[in-house]
């Protein structure tokens, strides 16, 4: 439905007689239900009210008390309705361009549904039923009429689930009011209506230009580029260093052009060279940039630089996005945070929530579809998560693909999952943008007030099918019908001013006839091969620089002055005393003769990190403690519940530390944690989850963005995974971290795989990934944690490991490899299994092990192919190579490693496999099944069987 200009308040002084009371039958019928009268009287009552009363027709003032219990119960039934209409309001409100809807509550705003006449809300003062009702609001009727002009227009409230009594008298207040949000003068409309022509223009242009090129337009919804340029004005003028967006593929093209500032001529030449032009019906297939990964166009991000004034600047990012709609949202809300602390200082980084502003546009069928939506909504209070409060648009067509909504959601609004995170929802109708304008300045404003999230609604249709190749009136006919013969929304707004005398027609021609002439000028220049990129970033081809190597080795010395900082508590401060105990034992852990386990190892390397400058955020389920009751970073007061921890109190730390318990949420928490640190790359950023296995759940994460990103989007990340791994007769959901999944992502040296058997290596290559931090050559690491392992006697190690030496990719078994010319078979393992075959070794230490190597491959990736084959070399009298794993012969590391290991084996060296046999299960629900499974495994690896012992070495 085209929204209509204002009615001029004078408009009741054309009615007379029969007219009038004409005019208020229709009213009455109106009150009761808006959709029951003609388009035209419904915009005059909404806009200008109740119509007066004839002069015989207004009963005597009376008293509201002087009826007895009678009046009190119909101020009662009055005061109902009013809170009713707060309520219900949205339920009639004009916020549907198409007029698709209905008004299931249409009775709860009729006066007659409460037993009430006409006659009792004119007698009935204002005040009686509404507080602090404004002064031209007299009676009742007044009241009830004036709620109803707020409540059902083209922008309508849904602040009922909102609890906290503050925030919900201050939405209401600002529903209510006449004067806030501060409407637009002539100037700002006009600039509005010029903003809308381009944002028409260019994706008429396109249209035309590139004939059945997919752009996943954003006509029907147009008014979002004006929404989001008073977001950025919004926050400019607040002080915002950054306004992070993400957004999925609808409307990404325009968004790019009009409010990150890609110059037209950039993104022209991504059509004109598209090798995927008819590429139908994924999106996401191929990418337009030859030669290198890329990615399709509507999935790229960018940044842009703007200016508030002469003192302000404000970097707008758009955030890199695949076809996963929503799990952007995470990424951008880590972006937020991490704009918005200073990790410069020792303690827990000092947020600043004024710093930056996140901002998310959502699909209507995937805001309450697609999990992650909620997770992230989850998030958005949390002490380690909070980011002062994202505005969310839902850039709503009512079809997700070719699905309406009935079939695609079982609420009646795609926003109602906001509801139970009590976050504030306007719905407001994409027709009238200075409503759409009104809705931005109320969610800014509250942003500003109250740090918390906003949603906005933004209701309109989708021009096109779901893309521009596609047929929509095979799957929605009678709305097609609707919008083929619907005016665009610049036509409808022109209009309106032009009825208010702003404009005039030639003004309207000229500003079309200046966007056309823009848009062909940049076409011009792309096919002379001129145009340039400016400052807006777009993606570029991967190039890595290595970055100078450096030393992981600490002194001995220091490593114990910082072991006794970290076992000080402050005075007063009562450690749980069983924890107590625990903890002292580490006092002497460095001392000669003494081993570190996991966990000490672990804060050393956090410790010297911090000294050297590199902040450290680690978030996961129960990480301040340890999923293992190992870490215990966060102390607690055992008589007040007090918090401590020993790494903020360190002497020479020159850089933060945060640690934080994670909801029981993967895919946004590592998303979060990935966007955080992609914006922060000097920072080391460590997720760790509960159980390796539980990634699962975030493998949209680790596919589209860890593992691909960098190709895509040149997106550098050095995020670090800790996923606990090893087999210990758990079962199936706590045994496996999934190890082949992430080897087969591994290409490009995209990240690091690592399994390690140490507490020394672990130390070593923390601190190498640090050193990292903000290199070129920076990569994500993801380490097979372990579980057992952390109290194994046998991973621990010795202070003169951790001051000396380096990472080491690869270990040969300590116990053996003193004769390497009469080793025959080499083993090659991974992690905790390395530790069960070293058990058994010692078990039969008086036996002849000389024909038997054990080679710990603690790098799976990037394969160490180079020491690998050096210790291969010393091995003259090989005849096989075994790779053993605890793992299904169909998981683990065996068919990533299997080819590696043939293409450097010698001239008639096996290779073989001992392990479990292939299984859809990651691991068996009995622990005898899986200890006697175990047993084999690890008796076959070190057993010289008679093929074996017969073999005569062979030399090449």
């Amino acid at each position: 439905m085209a929204v209509k200009e204002p009615y001029n308040e004078s408009i009741w002084s054309k009615y007379h007689g029969p007219n009038l009371g004409y005019i208020q039958e229709k009213y009455e019928q109106f009150v009761k239900d808006p959709s029951s009268v003609e388009h035209h009287y419904r915009d005059l009552f909404t806009v200008s009210g109740p119509p007066p009363l004839a002069p015989d027709a207004v009963p005597a003032p009376q008293p509201a008390l002087s009826g007895g219990t009678e009046w009190l119960r119909k101020a009662v039934r009055a005061s109902k309705l009013i809170a009713n209409i707060r309520i219900y309001g949205h339920m009639a409100a004009n916020i549907d361009p198409l007029e698709q809807g209905n008004n299931p509550m249409a009775k709860w705003l009729d006066y007659e549904t409460y037993d009430l006449t006409r006659e009792d809300l004119i007698a009935m003062p204002a005040s009686l039923i509404w507080e602090n009702a404004p002064a031209d609001v007299h009676t009742a009727w007044d009241a009830v009429h004036r709620m109803l002009r707020a409540y059902t227009q083209t922008i309508a409230y849904e602040f009922g689930h909102v609890h906290d009594e503050q925030e919900l008298r201050w939405l209401n207040s600002q529903a209510e009011s006449t004067s806030s949000p501060a409407p637009l003068n002539n100037a700002e409309r006009k600039e509005l209506l010029n903003r809308l022509i381009q944002v028409e223009q260019f994706e008429t242009f396109l249209h035309k230009t590139f004939v059945g090129q997919k752009r996943f337009s954003l006509e029907g919804n147009d008014a979002l580029v004006p929404m989001l340029d008073e977001i950025v004005r919004a926050a400019a003028h607040d002080g915002a260093e950054h306004i992070l967006m993400g957004m999925a593929h609808r409307g990404r093209l325009n968004v790019l052009a009009h409010i990150l500032g890609k110059p037209y001529d950039i993104i022209f030449s991504e059509f004109h060279h598209s090798p995927n032009k008819e590429l139908f019906p994924s999106e996401g297939s191929m990418g337009i940039n030859y030669g290198w990964t890329g990615d399709v166009k509507y999935h790229l991000g960018a940044d842009r630089a703007v200016r508030e004034g002469e003192t302000v600047r404000t970097r707008i990012t758009l955030a890199n996005n695949p076809s996963h709609l929503e799990f952007v949202n995470p990424v951008v809300e880590g972006f937020a945070r991490a704009a918005q602390e200073d990790r410069n200082s020792p303690g827990l980084p000092q947020l600043d929530t004024n710093k930056a502003m996140a901002v998310l546009m959502h699909g209507d069928a995937a805001f309450p579809g697609e999990g992650i939506v909620a997770e992230t909504l989850n998030i958005g209070k949390l002490k380690g998560y909070s980011n002062g409060g994202t505005v969310h648009i839902i850039v709503n067509n009512r079809i997700g693909f070719t699905t309406e909504s009935e079939d695609s959601r079982s609420t009646h609004y795609a926003s109602d999952l906001a509801k139970g995170y009590e976050i504030p929802i306007v719905h407001v109708n994409a027709d009238d943008p200075e409503a759409c304008i009104a809705a931005v300045r109320l969610a800014s404003a509250y942003r500003s007030q109250f740090k918390k999230d906003f949603v906005i609604d933004l209701i309109g249709y989708r021009r096109h099918g779901h893309n521009e190749m596609d047929d929509p009136e095979t799957t929605q006919p009678i709305v097609y019908g609707k919008v083929r013969n619907h005016p665009t929304v610049y036509r409808v707004y022109a209009e309106r001013l032009q009825r208010d005398n702003i404009i005039t027609a030639d003004d309207v021609k000229q500003m079309n006839l200046e966007a056309e002439k823009v848009l062909q000028q940049a076409y011009e220049l792309m096919k002379d091969g001129k145009h340039k990129n400016g400052e807006t970033k777009t993606s570029v081809p991967v190039q890595s620089e290595a970055s100078q190597p450096q030393s992981t080795a600490v002194q001995l010395e220091q490593l114990q002055r910082i072991n006794r900082e970290l076992l000080t508590v402050p005075d007063g401060f009562k450690v749980y005393p069983k924890l107590e105990r625990i903890l002292q034992r580490r006092k002497d852990a460095l001392n000669d003769g003494e081993r570190i386990d996991w966990a000490l190892a672990e804060t050393l390397a956090f410790a010297t990190i911090l000294k050297d400058g590199t902040p450290i955020r680690l978030s996961g389920q129960d990480s301040q403690r340890g999923t293992f009751a190992h870490r215990h970073l966060v102390l607690h007061d055992s008589e007040t519940g007090g918090l401590f921890s020993p790494l903020h109190q360190l002497s020479d730390a020159k850089a933060s530390f945060g640690v934080y318990n994670s909801p029981l949420s993967e895919a946004s928490v590592l998303g979060y944690e990935y966007g955080y640190n992609v914006f922060a790359p000097e920072t080391l950023v460590i997720w760790e989850a509960q159980y390796g296995d539980f990634a699962n759940a975030a493998q949209v994460i680790f596919d589209q963005f860890i593992a691909a990103g960098r190709a895509k989007w040149t997106q550098r990340s050095n995020l670090t995974i800790l996923l606990p791994h090893g087999y210990e007769g758990q079962g199936p959901e706590h045994s496996s971290a999934r190890l082949e999944r992430y080897l087969q992502l591994s290409a490009e040296e995209n990240w690091t795989v690592a399994n390690l058997s140490s507490a020394a290596q672990y130390f070593h290559l923390l601190r190498r990934q640090a050193a990292l931090c903000g290199k070129s050559d920076a990569r994500p690491l993801v380490i097979m944690a372990p579980k057992s392992l952390i109290r194994n006697p046998r991973s621990t190690s010795s202070g003169a490991e951790l001051a000396s030496g380096e990472f080491q990719p690869v270990l040969p078994e300590p116990l053996l490899g003193g004769n390497p010319g009469g080793v025959k078979r080499l083993v090659v393992c991974s992690g905790k299994v390395t530790l069960d075959l070293q058990t058994e070794l010692e078990a039969g230490k008086d036996q002849d092990w000389s024909w038997l190597h054990i080679l710990r491959l603690e790098q799976l990736y990037p394969f160490p192919e180079r020491e690998l084959a050096a210790h291969l070399s010393a091995l003259g009298s090989l005849t096989e190579i075994v790779w053993v794993q605890e793992e299904p012969k169909n998981m683990g590391g065996w068919s990533y490693a299997e080819p590696r290991l043939r293409a450097i084996a010698p001239q008639n060296v096996k290779v073989q496999y001992i392990g479990r046999p292939e299984r859809s299960s990651p691991a068996s629900g009995y622990a005898d099944v899986h200890t006697f499974e175990q047993r084999r495994i690890v008796t076959e690896a070190l057993k010289l069987n008679s093929q074996v012992q017969a073999a005569v070495p062979s030399s090449r």
